[in-house]
């Protein structure tokens, strides 16, 4: 950006006025440069607020240990130039002094309000300089102007109003993100739903180990290596339990974290008010979004995976044959008279026909 300390535009002129607030919004949050201002390498200035925010979001395993970090990356915005950062960050980044002297110039002497956010700068055609781009080729899918379709590359080729297209694809995209955020609250609702059964395995396994131990007790020193191998047998199977369950919500948390910023990404793209910015980033969002639909496979519990009540004992066999006691299975465990507690359920109806949570 080549400024000089000595302009001053003449604020009586509206489009000197104009031209130098066009120059001096920050590409991040399209409002005047809030100091300090940083310079990047490749000579493109941002708010240091806004480029920490870049930095922060294309380093997200750095988000929770502030702005200061070991260094890391991120593409300007401008010119999608790789900057490396050092240990300081963003705060590593030279300030561009120059910047700051003009935006305090011009507050100092504009009497209007700052360049709106939602005004935008109609783009003109790159083969005729002197056409605005207001038509999209639905063939080569990009914009283009009246003279490309007339005379130029496009003659041959399907076309539509621009302003048609954007809001066609604006209405889709806004579609595909809600279909995301239902399947993300779907996951979510999953995860709450492992996180009960987790809980609900935890307490039944500890319900019949406190009751094996009760039995075991009564029976005294007997019993007493017995029971530490029964009671070893339901905790191995607790872990065991509790560890595939805990491993299902690790993938969907990884899941679900990953469609929460494709979200956010999207919702991004939606904010676009440059309608050939816009369709040129859609095709690849929408590509994104079908990706992460396909790549979703949920996997869930048995019925009944959470029961342990398979872990029952009888204590009412003689004395000579306590070495030989285990767990009754069958039709030996409905005859029982011991009557083992009963496990905690999860909410019911949550099982379907093929034995899985849905």
């Amino acid at each position: 950006m080549n400024f000089t300390l000595g302009f001053k535009p003449a604020m009586g002129d509206s489009s000197s006025v104009e031209n130098l607030e066009k120059q001096l919004i920050c590409p991040i949050c399209l409002e005047i440069f809030t100091k300090p201002v940083v310079i990047l390498p490749c000579q493109h200035n941002l708010c240091r607020k806004c480029a920490n925010d870049v930095y922060q979001a294309s380093n997200t395993l750095w988000q929770n240990r502030g702005p200061v970090s070991t260094g890391g990356r991120f593409r300007c915005p401008s010119c999608r130039h790789e900057v490396l950062l050092d240990r300081h960050g963003v705060y590593g980044l030279q300030r561009n002094l120059l910047v700051e002297n003009i935006i305090d110039i011009y507050k100092s002497e504009s009497t209007r309000p700052l360049l709106p956010k939602t005004e935008q700068q109609q783009l003109m055609c790159e083969q005729h300089e002197e056409e605005k781009i207001n038509i999209y080729c639905l063939t080569c899918e990009t914009p283009t102007c009246s003279m490309c379709k007339v005379f130029g590359a496009h003659k041959d080729c399907d076309v539509a109003p621009l302003p048609d297209v954007y809001k066609r694809q604006k209405t889709e995209l806004s579609d595909a993100i809600a279909i995301l955020v239902a399947g993300n609250d779907r996951t979510q609702a999953l995860i709450s739903q492992m996180e009960d059964i987790c809980r609900t395995v935890k307490e039944n396994g500890h319900r019949q180990m406190q009751y094996i131990s009760d039995k075991f007790d009564e029976l005294y020193a007997i019993l007493e290596d017995r029971k530490r191998e029964l009671i070893e047998t339901v905790g191995q199977e607790q872990d065991q339990k509790l560890g595939h369950v805990r491993s299902l919500i690790r993938r969907h948390g990884d899941h679900l974290e990953m469609s929460v910023k494709l979200v956010e990404t999207a919702i991004q793209s939606m904010e676009e008010p440059q309608m050939t910015v816009f369709l040129q980033s859609a095709k690849e969002v929408f590509k994104k979004i079908t990706d992460t639909a396909k790549a979703s496979n949920i996997e869930r519990t048995e019925a009944g995976y959470e029961s342990m009540a398979h872990f029952i004992i009888n204590t009412e066999d003689v004395a000579d044959m306590l070495r030989g006691i285990d767990f009754q299975t069958g039709e030996d465990g409905e005859d029982s008279g011991d009557e083992a507690p009963e496990d905690l359920t999860t909410s019911p109806g949550q099982t379907g026909e093929s034995g899985r949570l849905v």
